[in-house]
C-alpha cells in the first residue's frame, strides 16, 4: 500500500511540474467570430510554451523554407517583441470609426490585438516572450548566408 502511495505521489508531482512548465508563459488566445451566413467561430486557447516546443516537430525542409521567407523581418520582430516587454501595459494603436474599432496594445506582458467590425470580431492575445522565443528559434534555424 505504501509503494502505491509513493508511486501516486511521484506521478502526481511529475504532472504538476509538467503543467507548471507548460503554462509558465501563459496562454495564446485566438478568438474569431464571423457574423454572416456560414461564418466561422474559432476559439483557440493554447499554452504559449507549446508553440516553441511544437516548432521542433516541424520538418527541417519546411523550417528552412519558412525562415528563408521571413528572414528579412525576423530580427525586426524579435527586437520589437523585446522592446515591447519594457511597456507591459501600453496602448499603441486605436482606430475608431462609425462601425469599426481596432486596438493594439500590450497588457500584462502580452500583445493584444482586438478588431471589432459589424461582420466579424477578432481577438488575439499572445505573450511577448513567446514571440521572442519563436523568432529566436527561426533565426537559429535559418540557412547560412
Amino acid at each position: 500500500m505504501m509503494l502505491l502511495a509513493k508511486a501516486a505521489l511521484g506521478i502526481g508531482g511529475t504532472l504538476a511540474a509538467a503543467g507548471a512548465y507548460t503554462f509558465h508563459q501563459g496562454l495564446l488566445r485566438i478568438d474569431v467570430d464571423e457574423y454572416r451566413a456560414g461564418g466561422s467561430h474559432v476559439h483557440m486557447w493554447v499554452p504559449a510554451a507549446a508553440v516553441p516546443m511544437a516548432m521542433h516537430l516541424v520538418p527541417a525542409k519546411n523550417m528552412r523554407c519558412a525562415t528563408a521567407r521571413a528572414h528579412d523581418a525576423l530580427s525586426l520582430v524579435r527586437a520589437i517583441a523585446k522592446e515591447l516587454q519594457k511597456y507591459p501595459d501600453a496602448d499603441f494603436v486605436e482606430v475608431v470609426d462609425h462601425e469599426n474599432h481596432v486596438r493594439m496594445r500590450t497588457h500584462d506582458g502580452k500583445l493584444q490585438i482586438d478588431v471589432d467590425a459589424p461582420d466579424e470580431n477578432v481577438h488575439i492575445l499572445c505573450p511577448l516572450s513567446t514571440i521572442e522565443d519563436v523568432t529566436t528559434q527561426l533565426e537559429d534555424r535559418a540557412p547560412a548566408a
